[in-house]
């Protein structure tokens, strides 16, 4: 049996070992799942989320437990695992439990009288079925169970294949689920590393999420096609920071080292762009430096910077770092490595030709540039092949917006950084290439549904007036009858030149609009009006 091995990055304990998945674990998982959702979806929303809202308790109950384990999986620090992993998991949650019932009821849509006599028109919101999620290593508690919490509340089974590098979260996730009162194998999770995920795809389940790099949500999508199967990927990101000189640059400083610095700058909207007015660029720019300073890196009582997760992902930030070096930028200190601990670096003199402008580093670097006018910001932050959130700092909020409106990302924030992404009701999702889709908020519970169109006619005539036999004559009707509805002139103008059409349609439209309206009044609340 193939085993996989996790190892703590912070000193290099070993956390574990999981049995991979094997083929025919993969296919039989996708068939059980799809059994357990027959069951499920048959629930009202209100009572899937009854049966889910027990999570936010057993999670309160395990806080330290939980953040210890987040700590040791991935070398965050735990206050970084308690705000970033945890609370906005049971902010999501205790939204999702209070409107997901009125988010995915039913909805009438407005029916003409004249285009739709004697029908009634509504929207449908059903479950997909079985929903493959496709979760990263860097928040592996809430960027899995956010997305599993969704398509269970809208009704679908849920397989999860996490990131090789964070199975201790994966096997803690399943045992959560575990004790719900949920039909079996409605939640499953597998154990691999991509060529798992691959047959996951295989094996054909209903909707596919992904949350990952450019690379692999490019493979993800490419498999998917094949069978085929809707993908929502949320990919990576190079968010930019906009600082006008206007700004409050002390509040703005804090926010930079939070922005980029937080989990080791391991986060898909981590600040990795820093653009400064260049009226203070000089004086801010230190203030940053002595900012830096100031950070604690280590797991102490007061650590603020853990570990970087895996040696792989160092050696893209030291290349990142090196390259820019190499083409003319000055940086604050070494790019220093203890363990997996690294000093936070920031970088100035940058240009496009460097690879800290053009690709996600995903570390602790941020590349510093001066600009002149709102233009030019707006312009230089828009060139870049990502577009997930951005940060624009101004005191004058008419002008902060102004900027924020142009630019190509999925979400902004101004006067703060990253916590518009935890906002519940926001959706949240990137444009270009950070990806398609949209989860959190009311959209989140729809993107894990799909909608139906329905209608129902109650006329009780023979037979429709678009009905077979055609004749010219008829032909002509309708003309008229167009011409009545979307015409130019008054409607007295219209009805006049065609009287004809009019005279054709009259005891079809008087019998339909009569149970149109009849129809309607008993469906109207008219305890409410009277």
């Amino acid at each position: 049996m193939a085993i996989l091995t996790a190892y703590s990055p912070i000193n290099g304990h070993l956390l574990g070992e999981y049995a991979i998945s094997s083929a025919d674990e993969i296919k039989a998982s996708v068939e059980r799942a799809r059994c357990a959702g027959q069951a499920w979806q048959q629930l009202s929303v209100a009572k899937r989320c009854q049966h889910i809202a027990a999570l936010s308790p057993l999670i309160l109950s395990q806080l330290d437990s939980i953040c210890e384990q987040l700590c040791q999986t991935t070398g965050k620090v735990r206050t970084e695992a308690l705000l970033g992993e945890i609370y906005p998991v049971l902010d999501l949650l205790a939204y999702y439990v209070k409107h997901a019932p009125k988010v995915l009821q039913e909805r009438a849509v407005f029916t003409s009288p004249l285009s739709f006599p004697a029908s009634t028109a509504h929207i449908e919101f059903h479950p997909y079925g079985v929903v493959a999620i496709l979760a990263p290593w860097n928040f592996p508690f809430q960027l899995a169970i956010i997305p599993m919490i969704t398509a269970l509340i809208a009704g679908n089974a849920v397989i999860l294949k996490a990131s090789e590098l964070s199975l201790p979260i994966n096997a803690l996730l399943l045992e959560l689920f575990q004790q719900l009162a949920l039909p079996e194998h409605l939640v499953q999770t597998l154990v691999g590393d991509g060529s798992v995920g691959e047959q996951l795809i295989d094996a054909a389940p209903d909707l596919v999420f992904f949350t990952g790099g450019l690379q692999t949500g490019r493979a993800v999508m490419q498999r998917a096609a094949q069978h085929p199967i809707p993908v929502l990927l949320e990919l990576g990101g190079k968010d930019a920071m906009i600082i006008f000189a206007d700004a409050q640059l002390s509040r703005a400083s804090h926010a930079v080292m939070y922005g980029a610095f937080s989990n080791s700058g391991q986060i898909c909207i981590s600040i990795e762009r820093l653009y400064i007015e260049h009226h203070c660029f000089d004086d801010f720019l230190q203030q940053l430096q002595n900012e830096l300073a100031t950070l604690t890196i280590g797991h102490g009582e007061y650590g603020d910077v853990g570990t970087i997760t895996s040696a792989r992902q160092f050696a893209l930030v030291e290349a990142h770092y090196h390259d820019a070096l190499t083409k003319g930028a000055c940086a604050s200190g070494p790019l220093e490595r203890h363990g997996n601990y690294v000093k936070p670096v920031i970088l100035w003199n940058v240009h496009t030709e460097m690879r800290i402008m053009q690709e996600e580093t995903f570390g602790a670097l941020v590349a510093v540039l001066p600009f002149n006018t709102e233009a030019e910001v707006i312009k230089r932050v828009n060139d870049c092949q990502f577009g997930l959130n951005a940060s624009i700092w101004s005191q004058d909020l008419s002008k902060a917006t102004r900027v924020a409106k142009q630019l190509e990302v999925g979400g902004w924030v101004v006067n703060d950084v990253i916590k518009n992404v935890g906002h519940p009701q926001l959706p949240f999702g990137g444009v270009k290439k950070s990806g398609f889709g949209r989860y959190h908020g009311a959209e989140g519970l729809r993107a894990f549904s799909y909608s139906v169109s329905t209608m129902i006619n109650r006329s009780r005539l023979a037979k429709e007036p678009n009905w077979f036999p055609y004749s010219q004559t008829q032909y002509q009707h309708f003309k008229g009858y167009l011409d009545v509805i979307y015409g130019r002139g008054s409607w007295l103008q219209r009805v006049q030149r065609n009287r004809l059409a009019l005279t054709h349609f009259r005891e079809f439209s008087q019998f339909n609009f009569l149970q149109h309206w009849q129809n309607l009044k008993s469906r109207l609340p008219w305890h409410r009006i009277f």
